[in-house]
């Protein structure tokens, strides 16, 4: 065990972990709790990967975060129109939004595969010129991440429990009451998408910073990673409160990065994470129904006592 959890994988697990958790907290808004399965996942990160990397770049890696948020932000409005104006299917909208997407990314940019940003400042970098020597030298990546992911945890648990957040809430579970409550659902699956694709782009962004660099491929799969990190969270934590839950898919998100990292240290091709993700996915997913079929069975197995006539009792 100790050949597997070396401090560097236990440090990179948690550092990436809570860079993609940004992901799975906004697939926490959209598919938890708007139940609207948002396929533009994978382009909005890119999306935000790309903005982030070419706004530091231009030598602004502070304004890279708010510039990439406005991007997902737009991908969150077109996303929202497709459906609640056009009459289009949330999957289909995803679908064509993602798409849409790969050429405006590749054109963030300038028509180019890959942005390298290793000569460029980035908060890592300026964060380790600050922190000088000590024993936390090797550990400032991690106090930034978490620090960006604690933030946003608490807006967004805040933020849910506010009253425009609320009715976010009841339009996930029943879009025709909250109309006929005169709430508008069509704002406020709008504003639920935007705030989740804002997430998104700004851990492309963070990512883009944190490996100093970005590719146009960066994105795919990441629905694949977040709705693992969600499931399992979901799964871990249970029922509660907004806080609770927002906290279980920051963990879950932290545990998927190291089922990944045992994965690569037992020597799985990495031609093949994508279908250990695919594995996590459906596992995570059937869990709670084969927990419930299990308890079944085994309620319905126990011995009865059959007595019979002659007063005996048998099995």
């Amino acid at each position: 065990m100790g050949s597997i959890f070396t401090l560097s994988i236990v440090q990179s697990a948690l550092e990436l972990g809570c860079i993609y958790s940004l992901v799975a907290l906004a697939l926490f808004i959209s598919f938890s709790i708007l139940n609207i399965a948002d396929l533009s996942t994978d382009g909005c990160f890119t999306l935000g990967c790309s903005v982030g990397a070419v706004v530091t770049v231009a030598g602004h890696p502070f304004l890279a975060f708010p510039a990439a948020m406005a991007a997902g932000i737009c991908s969150g409005f077109v996303t929202a129109f497709l459906q609640t104006r056009m009459g289009v299917p949330s999957i289909l909208a995803g679908i064509i939004v993602n798409t849409g997407l790969y050429t405006i990314n590749i054109a963030v940019m300038d028509f180019s595969s890959n942005v390298n940003l290793f000569g460029c400042d980035t908060i890592f970098t300026l964060a380790k010129e600050v922190s000088g020597a000590g024993w936390y030298t090797n550990w400032y990546k991690i106090f930034i991440v978490a620090a960006i992911v604690l933030i946003i945890g608490v807006i967004i648990a805040w933020f849910l429990n506010t009253r425009l957040g609320l009715s976010i809430r009841a339009t996930g579970d029943n879009e025709y009451m909250v109309r006929a409550s005169s709430i508008n659902p069509i704002f406020t699956i709008t504003v639920g998408l935007c705030v989740a694709n804002s997430m998104t782009a700004l851990s492309g962004a963070v990512l883009a910073q944190y490996q100093k660099s970005c590719d146009i491929n960066l994105g795919t799969g990441m629905v694949t990673i977040a709705l693992a990190s969600l499931i399992i969270g979901e799964t871990l934590i249970g029922k509660g409160g907004m806080f609770k839950k927002v906290v279980g898919v920051i963990l879950g998100s932290c545990l998927y990065r190291f089922i990944v990292a045992i994965a690569l240290r037992m020597s799985v091709p990495a031609e093949c994470l994508k279908l250990v993700s695919a594995l996590i996915v459906a596992f995570a997913i059937a869990f709670p129904y084969m927990k419930d079929k299990a308890a079944f069975y085994k309620a319905h197995r126990l011995p009865v006592r059959i007595r019979r006539e002659d007063g005996d009792e048998a099995c």
